[in-house]
């Protein structure tokens, strides 16, 4: 090796103060990691030794987790694989605030223990008043598993055939169901099940019936299923499954169920998704009967489907704080979003892109509301830009349709415009070199 370029030392590279600073936030192994990496690209021939701080510093993380922050331009506002629904700004506070000791079990008054999660529990009362008693777990499915556990675990659970539904990633209802030691008793058919079904099927051996949402798919034409108010009168607990996490009714999405309709509708428990159109963490809500919902709480199983304080306090936010960026997102003017779309367009076309503004149309994502369609518009570009921006600095995903990209502002804040507009341009001179 020519003597000019001898590699630095890494105890001499890690003493620079820019990398001290970097392992204070980051840790030390990932700043190591990165210094051995430039300290290769000196024996390499690619960097000079005088190089190697300022190569390592530049090839660090932004951030100690692997996960970066993406703008979701795809037109789908819960986008299940992008996190679904993005906290609001007063949950993300929140999170901030519950990171270090907090009293999320502890009586600052008595110095005794405390209810878990009160002020979140209190949050989701406040926020659906028909329910006599609410309790949280980490999600949906473990709400469902909870429910079978304590009220059907060896008993039978009474459901229609048209909603044994898959909830993703290969995961279907039953099988959930029956990994509890509940017995299934499947009524109806397919597309038509009638209240004769049920009564028919409900018996000494009953736990509850269960009617669950199809959320991300529909069953059209020669159908026929049984309201919640119809069930109501077989004797057993009614458990409704909405899925989405809808609180109350919302005149945008007609046919989407609501907690506090459900209840109304006479449903002894509901269970839901606290990170899909309530706009918040992921969570699983139970709201309904005290006698029911605190037989859940009190199950040994209970204590294995928990959330954290950080997830309770991300939650109480949500439901106390403003409206949620999924909210806003839904409800957006588009003929706001037409503007801000042209702004886009003129933006990156004065950079020298090839871009124009194309209607389209959005999607609520995450298994809810199926088939609405919320009309949008897009800014159209080169196809050969996709790859290229979500590997921008932040990552930028759209989505791809007649051999061109799409990027749809609805689920991006108008505040962060300027950033795609800047990813844009950049994308272009990386895809050019």
């Amino acid at each position: 090796m020519d003597p000019r370029r001898r590699v630095p030392r890494t105890d001499t590279v890690l003493a620079d103060p820019r990398l001290a600073e970097a392992a204070g936030r980051l840790g030390r192994q990932v700043v190591k990691d990165a210094v051995v990496r430039a300290q290769q690209r000196v024996r390499q021939g690619e960097i000079e030794p005088e190089d190697v701080a300022g190569a390592a510093l530049a090839a660090l993380p932004r951030h100690a987790t692997s996960l970066r922050p993406v703008l979701n331009m795809t037109g789908v506002l819960l986008h299940t694989n992008l996190g679904r629904a993005p906290l609001s700004a007063a949950a993300v506070e929140a999170v901030t605030v519950a990171a270090g000791a907090t009293d999320v079990e502890f009586d600052l008054v008595t110095g005794a223990r405390a209810r878990r999660g009160r002020g979140a529990a209190e949050a989701l009362a406040r926020a659906v008043p028909d329910a006599e008693h609410v309790h949280v777990v980490n999600n949906n499915a473990a709400a469902l598993v909870l429910a079978a556990t304590a009220l059907a675990a060896g008993r039978e659970i009474v459901i229609s055939r048209g909603e044994l539904v898959e909830i993703g990633d290969g995961f279907r209802i039953p099988d959930l169901l029956v990994s509890t030691g509940a017995r299934l008793r499947e009524v109806g058919t397919t597309n038509r099940t009638g209240l004769a079904d049920y009564r028919e099927a409900v018996g000494p051996q009953t736990g509850f019936v269960l009617k669950v949402h199809p959320s991300n798919f529909r069953v059209e034409g020669f159908t026929g299923s049984v309201e919640v108010e119809e069930l109501t009168g077989l004797g057993v607990p009614v458990v409704v499954d909405i899925g989405s996490g809808l609180l109350e009714r919302d005149p945008l999405l007609p046919e989407e169920p609501d907690a506090a309709s459900v209840l109304r509708a006479g449903a002894d428990l509901v269970t839901a998704s606290g990170d899909k159109l309530l706009g918040g963490p992921q969570a699983g809500l139970l709201l309904g009967r005290r006698d029911l919902v605190e037989r859940l709480r009190r199950h040994p199983l209970a204590r294995a489907l928990r959330v954290d304080k950080l997830t309770l306090a991300a939650l109480e936010a949500t439901l106390r704080g403003p409206g949620t960026p999924v909210r806003q997102a839904l409800h957006a003017d588009p003929l706001v979003l037409r503007e801000r779309a042209e702004a886009l367009a003129k933006a990156v076309c004065q950079a020298g892109v090839d871009a124009d503004v194309v209607p389209a149309e959005a999607t609520v994502g995450g298994g809810g509301a199926p088939g609405v369609r919320l009309p949008s518009v897009a800014v159209s570009l080169p196809e050969r830009l996709a790859v290229p921006l979500r590997q921008g600095e932040p990552p930028v995903a759209g989505r791809v349709e007649g051999g061109r990209l799409l990027l749809d502002p609805r689920a991006v804040p108008p505040e962060r415009d300027a950033e795609v507009i800047d990813a844009v341009v950049d994308a272009v001179l990386r895809a050019a070199r």
